[in-house]
Parts: structure tokens; C-alpha cells; sequence
């Protein structure tokens, strides 16, 4: 087999060096165009799992790596001049120049072509030439811009600018710093890769960049004003530059990593933001995968095939945490008033890889100390502190998540919703949520839904709230009242969701006559006088849920439903005082909301659930969302429940877990108002982390409890907790602790005595 490979960067070297390891007989060429001791940035940072990998991969390369490589075990977060530092994460690096010279010689040594200063031929030349191109060419890939209709290379640029630096000396931990300037807030991440010497990357937003003149001055003077602004950081001392230029971060993704016998590897294939450390070892797993597939794999098809099948789900998890990082990083500025412990563990947290159960492994008293600024009792997991809305306390933070059910008679809750709702109740959240309840009959998603729209529904509800509260004493209960607006009048979910009913349908009414699919119905745009009538419909619905016991009621003014309807710019097009601009698009929910109010207890809570984006061009924008959310809270909400999507049927979800958290996040710290966040949120481990970083003040769970009614119990049981917070139905106490199962730990049997 004959190997080109395009770029020399550690990628690309280090699947030379492998390739031609396994098979000595493989002719491996590699072009670099720049000179063998020409690089960028200055340290590289791999983790122990990709170590791993190296070791038994190449063990002549690892043993290398182990002589140069610089260890620590903690993480300094400085700001506002406070710092707190966190142990027992365990970082190596080196600087990208010797590994850079550890991979050349091991490549020289097996017989590896290596041609530096030259300009690799084109990808349509080598592919005819060669069995295989690896095309390693990173982020401005050529290879990956001449196939562009193959590889369908998706590439975001992203709102900060950033410098790689150094400093001769080393840190003794990886550090950030932020520093709030007259021009904006600026950070720092810092981390040793000599015994002498530290990578130094300084970042801030666009418009601070530019509003602090960096975008108009020489290069040394960047360096220099940098350096002035860390002077702390830096001891004083100066930044070096290596043809260092302020660039933006770009998030390469692409739908295809092969094309014929050409394959992307590294940054040509995937980007991953530098706050997670993900550039490097990304490209040396890449490179190992290689590897292996064509070593495992009949022919070089199905290699590619495997190649591409076995790394896409690890890159694109990558990706996820990388972005989150990212993000938080863009969005520094939401965090800045947290106390200085909350604030590290906020940071420390931002990527959502490193959760609260596992940096209480890591540093227990760092995260202890964080609990008892928090406000947790001693041994009280976050998650199980009380929260308060009006003269409503809930015991813990989990909120049981409206799913809708369809499975209501005529509009009225059976036995299905006591069993439903109880079990959950009787789960040990301290709030369980109704399904979406509608406020007509044709305010229906499906014949199924239920409704709070007659007498007999209202008493069918009573019977569930005094069950919940007779039987799972502590536990709330709230009600979700909505109008399905254009997404009326079709299947249950199991038989086709969204899909319009083959018979017995009814009329559709909506902000505007839009459908929501183009084989659904035409809704009408509803007049003034309706607009009253539906109103009146809250209200009245309002009224039975008061009577009927509920604890709290919810807005529903999300997914696309009728008052969400009126929201979105989308689904809003409308030229009377209801349409328009966001504030005349708030006009009518705004109605609903306070003629809801003036109905519902002044001394129980309301909350408003609202799609904090519409995943869609031209739709909500977070932006929008705090300022609805700002909106709702003025009148009198006193919390809001973040969701997202929904609202047209093109929508382009970016999903991934705890997804729309930080949407929640967002109008929490700027709309001063307290957040319920939701959204593959799935494991107790997630809430307290979310909790505890001050990104949502409750979390609400569907599909958990789903699977598993006492989620909020077992999550007790599990971290040992026995407090307050949650409380075991007496007739469940028996099985407070986790049963028995068959042993997996007795020596094995002794079969021979060779």
C-alpha cells in the first residue's frame, strides 16, 4: 500500500508512524509545507485515556513523550481577586515543538518519507497516484474545500478572539483569570508545558477586542498590552509571540470524512474549541482508529466505512462539550457577580463533562465548601434543598416535567392520571406537573387530551390532588393550562404525532392562518372578539384549577401552541396591535397572563413555560426570550419554565445533554428571574451540577420519570441521603435501599494448576 499524507502536524505524523509500524511494507510520504521546526501555539495537553492509547500503540513513542511531559493535578480560578483552587485533575503536557520532533524521529526511524518545505500535490493527483490520502491539512483544510460537495463541511466562526502566547516560566496549575477591563471582561488560560515555560491564550468577545484597539495596533504591541493587563498572572513578566495573530474559533463539522480513497483526519475532519484541550488528542485518537480499521478491516472501503462509524459519535461528544465550553466562555460576562467559589465551580463545571459527583471525587473539600456557601445542611446533596415560590415551598428541587398523556375521556383525567400522576408524587419530587390541560374543546392537541373546561373535569382533578396531597404529603402538584391553537385537531401520539385526524376533526384557530406541516389544516386568524372568549376560556379554567387544589399553576406559551403561537416572529403575522414587533407580540399572552392571575390565589405561584428559541431563521432568538421572560416576570410570573422548539415543523434542534439549559441559564442571570430548566436533563448528577453552578434554580425530568416513577427516591438512596429534602412513603421504606443482586466479585474457581 502507498500512503500520502497532506500536512505534518502531530495527526498526520503520528498515523505515519503507525501505518508504517503495523506494515513495514507500506510506502508512507508525508508533505508539510512549512520547515521541520515551524509551528504554532506553543504547548499541547493529551489526556491519560489517549496516553493510554499511545502506550500500547507505540510504545517507543510513549516513552518519549513520558520524558518531556510536565504533570499537575490542580485548576486555579482567579477573579475579582479571589482565587480558589481545585485539585485532582490531572493534566501532561509538552510543547508542541519537541512532540513535534519526538514524531519526526520515530517516523525517520521507521522509514517514513517526511518532506518538509513542500507543498503536497493535489488531492486528485495523490488520490491517483496512492492507495490512500490522509488528508491532515487542519482547519483551512485544501483538501476538504475540493470535495466540499462530499465531505458537506458545516463551518461555524464563533464571537471571541483569542491569541496563543507564552510565558518562561511555568504555572504550577492550569489557571484562568478574568479580568474586567474598561473595555469589557478578558480571560486567561494559562497551564505549564516546560519546566520553564507556559502557554498563555488570552480571549475576550469581538466588539471588547475591538473596542480595546487591538484591532488596530502591530502585533508586539498586542503582546505587550496583554501582558500589562496579567501583569499579576504573569508575575510581571513578559509574553512571547511565535507569529501569534488574533484569530476566531471555527467549529469544523463535516457530514462525510471519506471520499474514495481519500480520508479526513484531525482538524481537516472536526474542530474542537482549545478551553477543553480537545485539538491534539482528537487528532492522535483519529490517527489510532486509522489505524486499526485498515489493520482489522477486509479492504480499504469498509476501513474507511468503520473508520468514520467508530469516531463520529466520540468527535461529535465531544464537539457537544467543546461548544458548551465555548459558550460559557462567550457568555463570561452572565456569571460575573456569582460568589467567587460559586463562579469556580461554575467554570470548572461550564462543559458539562466534569459534574458535581465527579469533582466531589476529585477535590471533596473544594466542593464541600461550595455546598455550604450554597446553603446545603451537611451531607445534603444540592438537589435536595428547599426552594420557595410565593407561600409555596418545595422540599427538593425536581420538578416531575407536563407530558402530555392523551389519554383523557371526553376531556376528563381517569384512573390513568391518578396512577400517573400519584406514582410520581408518591416518587418524591416536590413538583409533579399535569400534562398540558386545555382550556376548550377545541383547544385540543388530540381527543385525548384532558381539560379543565367542565365541572365534571374539575372534580376527575380534585380526585388526583387530594390524592398527592393525602398520600404524598410534602409533595406540590401544579397544573399546566394551554390552547393548542394551529397544532389542534390531530392523532394521538403513538398513531402519528402532529399527523392531522382522518375523521371527526374541528376548526383550527391561531394567531395567523398558518399550517403547521403543509398537509395540515389552515387554523383562522382569530379576531378581537374571539381573542376575549379565549381569554375568558383561561381564566374559567384558571378558576376550576383554584378549586380544584392545585398548588401551582403554569402558562403554557410554548412549542408552537397557541399563545406561543402569537410569540414567534414565525408564526406571528398578524398587522393589528397583536402583531408586529415583540412587544406587540407579547400583547395577547400578556392579556391571558394577567387575567389569570387576577383569578388564581394571590398566595400560590404561576410560572410561564416559553420556547426560548424557535431552532429556525428569523424565529425567537435567546435575546428575544430574556426579553419575554423580563415581560412575564414584570407582570407578576414567578418563575419560568425554559423549554425550546416546537414551534414550526423545520426546525434545526441542536440537541445534546441538559441542551436548553443554557437558555434557562441566560434569563436567570440577566432577567433577575427564577428559571426551571428542562431538556435531557437525566441524571441526579445533572442537577446538582446545574443547581450548584447557578444555571437554574429547579430542574424538571419527562422521560426519566418515565422510565422510572421514584427517580427522585432512588436518586436519594443512591447518594446516601436521608434528610428532609425527600421523604419514603411508609410502605416504601423496605426498599429505601438498593436489593440485593448475585455477587460479580467471588474468586473465580481454580480449573487447572498450570
Amino acid at each position: 500500500m502507498r500512503v500520502a499524507i497532506i500536512g505534518g502536524g502531530p495527526g498526520g505524523l503520528y498515523a505515519a508512524a503507525l501505518l508504517k509500524r503495523l506494515d513495514p511494507t507500506r510506502e508512507v510520504t508525508v508533505w508539510e509545507r512549512n520547515a521541520p521546526d515551524v509551528t504554532f501555539g506553543f504547548g499541547v495537553v493529551l489526556s491519560d485515556e489517549t496516553l493510554g492509547g499511545i502506550e500500547h500503540a507505540d510504545p517507543v513513542v510513549y516513552e518519549a513523550l513520558q520524558r518531556d511531559f510536565v504533570r499537575w493535578d490542580d485548576i486555579d480560578i482567579v477573579h475579582r481577586g479571589v482565587t480558589h483552587r481545585s485539585g485532582g485533575h490531572g493534566f501532561a503536557a509538552l510543547g508542541r515543538r519537541r512532540l513535534l520532533a519526538i514524531l519526526h524521529e520515530r517516523c525517520r526511524s521507521l522509514g517514513v518519507d517526511l518532506r518538509f518545505s513542500t507543498e503536497a500535490p493535489h488531492p486528485d493527483t495523490l488520490s491517483a497516484e496512492y492507495d490512500l490520502v490522509i488528508a491532515a491539512d487542519g482547519v483551512n483544510s485544501t483538501t476538504r474545500a475540493a470535495h466540499a460537495e462530499v465531505f458537506d463541511p458545516q463551518l461555524t466562526t464563533h464571537r471571541c478572539r483569542y491569541i496563543w502566547l507564552a510565558a518562561d516560566f511555568a504555572f504550577d496549575a492550569f489557571r484562568f483569570e478574568i479580568a474586567e477591563t474598561e473595555h469589557g471582561v478578558m480571560q486567561l488560560h494559562g497551564y505549564p508545558y516546560a519546566a520553564d515555560a507556559s502557554t498563555v491564550i488570552v480571549e475576550m468577545r469581538e466588539e471588547v477586542w475591538k473596542t480595546a484597539g487591538f484591532d488596530d495596533v502591530i502585533p508586539q504591541e498586542s503582546v505587550e498590552r496583554c501582558a500589562k493587563i496579567f501583569t499579576d498572572a504573569l508575575r510581571g513578566r513578559p509574553l512571547h509571540s511565535n507569529n501569534s495573530a488574533w484569530t476566531t474559533f471555527r467549529t469544523v463539522v463535516n457530514r462525510r470524512w471519506s471520499h474514495g480513497n481519500v480520508v479526513l483526519l484531525g482538524d481537516a475532519a472536526h474542530t474542537a474549541h482549545f478551553s477543553i484541550g480537545s485539538g491534539t488528542k482528537l487528532a492522535v485518537e483519529d490517527a489510532l482508529a486509522l489505524a486499526a480499521c485498515l489493520r482489522e478491516q477486509p479492504t480499504l472501503a469498509t476501513a474507511l466505512a468503520a473508520y468514520e462509524e467508530e469516531r463520529k459519535p466520540v468527535v461529535a461528544s465531544t464537539q457537544r462539550a467543546a461548544r458548551a465550553s465555548l459558550e460559557w466562555f462567550e457568555n463570561l460576562r452572565l456569571h460575573l457577580d456569582q460568589p467567587p467559589r460559586q463562579f469556580a465551580f461554575n467554570l470548572l463545571t461550564r462543559s458539562r463533562r466534569v459534574t458535581h459527583d465527579n469533582l466531589r471525587l476529585r477535590d471533596a473539600h473544594f466542593t464541600e465548601a461550595v455546598e455550604r456557601e450554597f446553603g446545603c445542611p451537611p451531607g445534603t446533596p444540592p438537589m435536595f434543598t428547599p426552594f420557595r415560590l410565593r407561600d409555596l415551598t418545595l422540599r427538593n428541587r425536581v420538578v416531575v416535567s407536563p407530558m402530555d398523556m392523551y389519554s383523557a375521556t371526553d376531556g376528563v383525567p381517569g384512573d390513568f392520571h391518578l396512577v400517573h400522576l400519584g406514582a410520581r408524587a408518591l416518587g418524591g419530587a416536590g413538583l409533579v406537573m399535569t400534562e398540558m390541560v386545555c382550556v376548550s374543546e377545541e383547544g385540543r392537541i388530540t381527543p385525548g387530551c384532558a381539560g379543565l373546561y367542565t365541572g365534571r373535569q374539575a372534580e376527575a382533578w380534585r380526585r388526583v390532588t387530594d390524592f398527592v396531597h393525602t398520600q404524598a404529603p410534602g409533595t406540590a402538584i401544579g397544573v399546566q393550562l394551554g390552547h393548542s391553537g394551529r397544532k389542534g385537531s390531530t392523532k394521538l401520539m403513538w398513531e402519528g404525532m402532529d399527523e392531522p385526524l382522518p375523521h371527526g376533526n374541528w376548526p383550527l384557530v391561531a394567531a395567523s392562518p398558518l399550517p403547521y406541516k403543509p398537509d395540515g389544516q389552515t387554523p383562522r386568524q382569530l379576531s378581537r372578539a374571539q381573542l376575549t372568549d379565549i381569554r375568558e376560556q383561561f381564566t374559567e379554567a384558571a378558576w376550576r384549577a383554584a378549586r380544584a387544589g392545585f398548588d401551582l399553576l403554569e402558562l403554557h406559551c410554548a412549542h408552537g401552541y397557541l399563545l406561543s403561537g402569537f410569540l414567534s416572529p414565525l408564526t406571528n403575522r398578524r398587522t393589528d396591535a397583536y402583531g408586529g414587533s415583540l412587544e406587540r407580540r407579547l400583547r395577547f399572552p400578556l392579556e391571558v397572563f394577567d387575567a389569570v392571575r387576577a383569578v388564581w390565589p394571590a398566595e400560590r405561584p404561576m410560572t410561564v413555560r416559553i420556547s426560548a428559541t424557535d431552532w429556525a431563521e428569523g424565529g425567537t432568538t435567546a435575546e428575544d426570550a430574556v426579553e419575554i421572560a423580563r415581560a412575564f416576570a414584570a407582570h407578576g410570573a414567578d418563575a419560568i419554565d425554559v423549554s425550546t422548539g416546537q414551534v414550526v415543523a423545520e426546525e434545526r434542534p441542536e440537541l445534546g445533554r441538559s441542551y436548553q439549559t443554557p437558555f434557562a441559564d441566560r434569563i436567570r442571570q440577566e432577567a433577575g428571574v427564577p428559571v426551571i430548566a428542562v431538556g435531557a436533563i437525566s441524571s441526579w448528577d445533572d442537577v446538582n451540577s446545574l443547581i450548584l453552578a447557578g444555571r437554574t434554580d429547579l430542574c424538571a425530568l419527562g422521560r426519566p420519570h418515565l422510565y422510572d416513577p421514584h427517580w427522585t427516591l432512588h436518586a436519594a438512596a443512591e447518594q446516601g441521603y436521608e434528610g428532609p429534602g425527600v421523604v419514603w412513603p411508609a410502605p416504601y421504606r423496605a426498599g429505601s435501599r438498593r436489593p440485593q443482586t448475585g455477587r460479580t466479585d467471588a474468586p473465580k474457581p481454580r480449573l487447572s494448576l498450570s
